[in-house]
């Protein structure tokens, strides 16, 4: 129930945000915070309650939401490809990686067997002892 009213306050907060497109002034309201914050808590109150008085609505609202909720991950899906299908690897530097089917950039394969070999390196050279003369 919880996720229902999340979804629903910020479906509403966005839908508010969006330009609208007629060319209507919008009216001037006088709210004053205080009542705002009161009409609110009682529309919560009254929501929580929702689901005890019409437990039907309260179960087919839900799978509505799990609905809506399943077609935005599968347009989220479709979105995803699609911007990594044109973006793709070349954008991003990525070595390696297959975009629908195709290969990235494939190695040059430029250095030898014998540029892949670490450098040698030889044992210390040896220190001389000093020896102090015998007296």
């Amino acid at each position: 129930m919880r996720f229902i009213l999340r979804m629903a306050f910020w479906l509403t907060v966005i839908l508010v945000l969006l330009p609208s497109g007629g060319s209507q002034p919008t009216p001037k309201v006088n709210i004053s915070a205080s009542d705002a914050v009161s009409a609110a808590g009682a529309t919560v109150s009254d929501m929580q309650q929702f689901c005890g008085r019409q437990s039907e609505a309260c179960a087919v609202g839900a799978q509505v939401v799990v609905a809506i909720g399943q077609r935005a991950q599968a347009g989220a899906k479709m979105l995803y490809d699609f911007l990594n299908a044109q973006l793709g690897p070349n954008e991003t530097g990525g070595v390696g990686k297959t975009v629908a089917g195709k290969a990235a950039r494939p190695s040059q394969h430029t250095l030898t067997a014998a540029d892949l070999m670490p450098a040698w390196r030889g044992p210390p050279p040896q220190r001389e002892a000093r020896r102090e003369p015998a007296s």
